[in-house]
């Protein structure tokens, strides 16, 4: 019996453990992928912040100026992206064993990982965000208008 079990259920096993393999590198990937949008994006406004820190802002200020970018890259995919997964919980109740598909606290739990990623994400963009230099954006901003 122990033989007939572990024959039915070793391959959705296996199918399981590479479902969560491929959701950790999806993981991963899109901590990256945030990473990397939000220091294109602090980059590309380094002057931005220069002359936002001239003017008297506070360096907590862009933090929570670049962090709150994150956040809402970061509501816009879980807009877009719960209703497709309760979409495709039919598909995936047949690879599950004695789960309920549309469990609430674990649905809540990815949620709010997948809102403290970005949030993690951004903090070294950030970071370089309040080292921009005043002068150097003036300097450059001079240097286009010229």
């Amino acid at each position: 019996m122990e033989d007939f079990v572990a024959d039915n259920v070793g391959g959705i096993q296996i199918a399981t453990a590479l479902m969560g393999s491929f959701g950790l590198v999806a993981l991963l990937l899109a901590a990256v992928g945030i990473y990397s949008v939000m220091a294109y994006s602090v980059s590309k406004r380094i002057q931005e912040f220069g002359v936002r820190l001239a003017l008297g802002a506070q360096q907590g200020d862009i933090v929570r100026l670049v962090v709150s970018h994150g956040l809402k890259l970061a509501v816009t995919g879980l807009a877009v992206g719960i209703p497709g997964a309760f979409a495709l919980t039919h598909v995936m109740s047949s690879l599950l064993l004695d789960v309920v598909p549309l469990d609430l606290a674990t649905n809540l739990g990815f949620a709010l990982l997948l809102l403290v990623l970005p949030t993690v994400s951004s903090c070294l963009p950030a970071v370089r965000a309040t080292k921009a230099d005043p002068m150097e954006a003036f300097a450059i901003e001079m240097v286009g208008l010229g």
